[in-house]
């Protein structure tokens, strides 16, 4: 897949020739099944055409310009892994282009004709929500009307799940209540966070449950507090382990606030200070609690390790 940065108005176009593009647009954070929907239509309309698939998405989020938010926007799926999925998806070129005010003032008919129409798309696929051009005033119906003939739109109905519509804002509520599970389910695979492996306290080496401490990478959403099943990857290689994602009440202070992820791998032994690695989540276990002593802890890790390996198992 060849990436693209785009930027409205000086960098608007690839300097390579691309040729005739099925494009699907949209922010795509989290990549879940409604998404892929969207895209998985761009690349079938892509292969009937006879033409190369592509995907257009943006960067930042645009909130951060529209909303005037001076926090950080965690990201379900931060770019360089929204990237590493659609390049699994048969995706032959992908867009991304810079939301900045001077982007988020463009009238929608300008958006279509720079961003449309000089890229050389013959075919739009969006969802039936998709809005575009200065306080999103651009529908998909707009598109079409627009389309004049030049290229063909095709807008993706709502996916619904349990009569509930499949969304990032769905997905960010699950992952906030920790339920992972309803997270896999509705993105179609495991949930992730990659990040750096840092010197923790060392406490889990004296009492016989080592582990990673993970640094996230800035402006990863992290999951509810709680002990999880996952698995680890590190050095290309994958291993099973549980992951406490908390304060570390046992021993910490009541006001000591330092979130700290936390994976036991099973069967590893060795040092992996700043090795890179990414963590899949598959379950969870249990909420993080305070226990009265080192043995009742040590009792509830092995449980909880147990839990895991038998969950992996099977």
């Amino acid at each position: 897949m060849k990436i693209f940065h785009l930027n409205y108005p000086n960098h608007m176009k690839p300097e390579e020739e691309l040729g005739p593009l099925s494009m699907a647009l949209g922010f795509f954070d989290g990549v879940h099944k409604g998404h892929q929907k969207v895209i998985g239509e761009a690349v079938e309309k892509a292969q009937e055409l006879g033409v190369k698939s592509a995907v257009m998405t943006f960067d930042p989020h645009p909130s951060l310009v529209l909303g005037g938010r001076k926090e950080e926007v965690f990201y379900i799926t931060p770019m360089q892994q929204k990237m590493e999925i659609l390049n699994g998806m048969d995706i032959d070129v992908c867009f991304i282009v810079r939301f900045t005010s001077d982007f988020a003032q463009l009238q929608p008919e300008q958006f279509i004709s720079h961003f449309i129409e000089d890229l050389g798309v013959v075919h739009v696929t969006a969802g039936f929500d998709f809005s575009f051009g200065a306080k999103g005033q651009g529908s998909m119906d707009l598109m079409q009307s627009y389309s004049d003939g030049q290229f063909g739109v095709s807008v993706i109905g709502k996916l619904e799940d349990a009569q509930e519509k499949i969304s990032s804002t769905r997905i960010r509520n699950h992952l906030k209540s920790g339920e992972i599970e309803e997270v896999c389910r509705l993105s179609g695979r495991p949930f992730k966070v990659s990040g750096t492996v840092v010197n923790g306290d060392k406490r889990g080496r004296t009492i016989g449950f080592p582990t990673a401490n993970v640094e996230p990478d800035l402006g990863t959403f992290i999951p509810g507090r709680g002990v999880y099943a996952v698995r680890l990857h590190v050095q290309d290689e994958l291993y099973d382990g549980v992951c406490n994602v908390g304060y570390k009440p046992t021993f910490n202070d009541p006001d000591h606030k330092q979130l700290v992820i936390e994976v036991h791998i099973f069967n590893f032994d060795k040092d992996i200070y700043g090795e890179r690695v990414t963590v899949d989540w598959h379950k969870r276990i249990r909420d993080e609690k305070k226990f009265s002593g080192i043995d009742e802890l040590k009792a509830q890790i092995e449980k909880d390790k147990q839990e895991a390996i038998t969950f992996f198992a099977g």
